[in-house]
């Protein structure tokens, strides 16, 4: 599974979709967690301002990630 690696210690799902590049824009992003197609944990999510934290997996588009803390 590919590990996006955040700085600080949380992103924004809506952000991280889009860092991650499933979401090409934040409109793409809005429309995918409103529509039930991300989940989080193996729930689906749909608040885009959903705080997503190193260790949370995330599904979207048939695409798995694991969010991970950014060394250094």
């Amino acid at each position: 599974m590919e590990t996006i690696e955040i700085r600080g210690e949380s992103i924004k799902l809506g952000q991280l979709l889009k860092l991650h590049g499933v979401a090409e824009h934040g409109a793409m992003a809005k429309d995918m967690i409103a529509d039930g197609e991300v989940t989080v944990n193996g729930e689906v999510e749909t608040r885009r301002g959903a705080t997503i934290r190193p260790g949370d997996r995330i599904e979207a588009l048939g695409e798995a990630f694991e969010v991970g803390a950014e060394q250094g």
